[in-house]
């Protein structure tokens, strides 16, 4: 046994390479969306491939996220991110070399899997390392690196996930359940199942609307296997058989607050990282690079509310602390919602920083909350569950957010006096609408456009600024008071039972 300082040390330096992992899953989907006019181009991509572009990502992502839970806690955490980064450098590189639209997105689908495996482990290994004192830190740095924007998109993840399997090869313990929950299959089917189902439903809604047989089919239909797995866990835990999911977790008010608020934090910043490059590009015509930049004061604010999270919930508590987040994040996105096409950069870069401090601050208590009520026993599938359930926020908040806004700027583009035709391609979005007045050489159609373009993503803004006012007292009520103390004795006892799990 090395003495407690060196135990700190190394989990910390452990964490650095957990931290160094997540880097190369990061904000993916904010950063393919900067990529894809270049995309369209290189592959040929319809608009409906390039919908499947995020797409397929995104469904992957959240259906191997119980799977992966199970299978660190049965085969090792260890054992279980290693082999994550390595299948996710490979489909980056598969990615970046894809010859056309269907085997690129093959690829971003073998992404998706393994970056849920990674985030999954990366949060249980954190729970397993670090006592109750130092886990919000510790989560907070996780957060942190989950915020961090990398802006070249594949070929860089290579490097960085070698990087990151060197640190979590010689740094990270092994460790596992001390008896080895049996699989589930029926479970795992379930789950992955149901939340395709639910999140294809999601995410079609956004295209096509939430009234559309395309829509409502496969949402009813997730939400009737969702249902169907929840009464087989029940079952299996009836009977004394380990379930997938415990489903007893949802009996803490501190998990299920943790949870929800998570997921209601990131429906609003949905309203920026997904709505706000689309001004850049479509309506000012900045290239992604440009467009990219822009959204580092969010970044930064997020990444600088994630490290301090620990020592505000330390002081005021976590209820506060995510109150207090969530309502600079709402007062932040009611300032956006006033943006124009002319608005100054520094306007925007100041709310989108506040924005992001906030959005930091109560994400990261939020899930240090839920994962508070996580033991080493339950960290893997525990995990799991948060972040399946958390990344939920971002489709559903991209397809609302999304429908408000094409809803808001049909109504409210002028095409009276135009053909039905060219009426219909100018409704159709913010790029056939520019398009078509440069086709017509009409400035001032060109002007009606991004007009209302703005005007939409105002209303888009402001929903997500009610959702996160929303969030401020469900804080109150769920969430624990002050951040429980231990001593160091406790300190470290609980670190050797952990690593004596390995």
């Amino acid at each position: 046994m090395t003495n407690l300082n060196g135990r700190v040390s190394g989990r910390w330096l452990a964490l650095g390479g957990i931290s160094l992992g997540l880097l190369a899953v990061g904000l993916d989907i904010t950063v393919l969306s900067l990529a894809l006019p270049t995309l369209a181009d290189k592959l040929n991509a319809t608009e409906s491939q390039l919908q499947w572009f995020v797409t397929a990502y995104t469904l992957a992502l959240t259906a191997a996220m119980l799977p992966a839970g199970l299978v660190g806690d049965r085969l090792g955490r260890r054992r279980t991110m290693l082999a994550a980064l390595t299948v996710f450098g490979a489909a980056s590189a598969a990615c970046a070399l894809a010859p056309n639209a269907t085997l690129f997105i093959a690829a971003r689908t073998l992404l998706g899997v393994a970056g849920a495996a990674m985030v999954v482990m990366a949060l249980s290994i954190i729970t397993v390392l670090f006592d109750e004192a130092e886990r919000p830190r510790a989560i907070g740095v996780w957060g942190a690196a989950n915020f961090l924007w990398w802006g070249w998109v594949f070929l860089v993840n290579v490097p960085v996930v070698v990087l990151g399997m060197v640190a979590v090869a010689a740094l990270v313990p092994e460790s596992r359940s001390a008896q080895r929950p049996a699989i589930d299959w029926v479970g795992v089917i379930a789950s992955s199942a149901g939340l395709t189902l639910f999140m294809y439903g999601v995410i079609e809604s956004g295209r096509v609307g939430w009234g559309d047989p395309g829509t409502i089919g496969p949402l009813l239909a997730g939400v009737a296997v969702i249902a169907g797995f929840a009464v087989w866990e029940l079952r299996l835990a009836r009977i004394g058989r380990t379930p997938l999911v415990d489903l007893t977790l949802f009996g803490s008010r501190s998990f299920t607050g943790g949870v929800i608020l998570a997921g209601m934090g990131i429906f609003g910043l949905t309203g920026l990282l997904f709505a706000m490059p689309q001004l850049w590009q479509g309506v000012q015509g900045l290239d992604a690079q440009a467009a990219g930049f822009r959204l580092l004061p969010a970044i930064l604010g997020m990444v600088a509310g994630g490290l301090v999270a620990d020592r505000v919930a330390a002081r005021l508590s976590a209820r506060v602390t995510v109150a207090l987040g969530l309502l600079v994040m709402a007062g932040a996105l009611f300032a956006g919602s006033t943006i124009r096409v002319d608005t100054p950069d520094s306007a925007v870069a100041t709310w989108s920083f506040l924005m992001g401090l906030g959005a930091g601050a109560g994400l990261v208590t939020a899930a240090a909350a839920a994962m508070g009520e996580l033991d080493a026993e339950r960290s893997g599938v525990g995990s799991a569950l948060v972040q399946a359930v958390i990344k939920l926020g971002p489709a559903f908040g991209a397809a609302v957010l999304g429908s408000v806004m094409n809803d808001a700027y049909r109504n409210g583009v002028p095409v009276a006096g135009l053909p039905a035709d060219v009426a219909a391609a100018v409704q159709s979005s913010v790029f056939a609408g520019l398009a078509v007045a440069e086709r017509l050489g009409s400035p001032e159609l060109a002007q009606a456009v991004r007009v209302a373009f703005a005007d939409a993503l105002g209303d888009a803004l402001r929903i997500a600024g009610v959702i996160a006012l929303l969030g401020a007292p469900i804080a109150v009520v769920l969430l624990p008071g002050r951040v429980a103390a231990t001593s160091a004795d406790e300190a470290q006892s609980g670190h050797e039972r952990a690593v004596a799990g390995g």
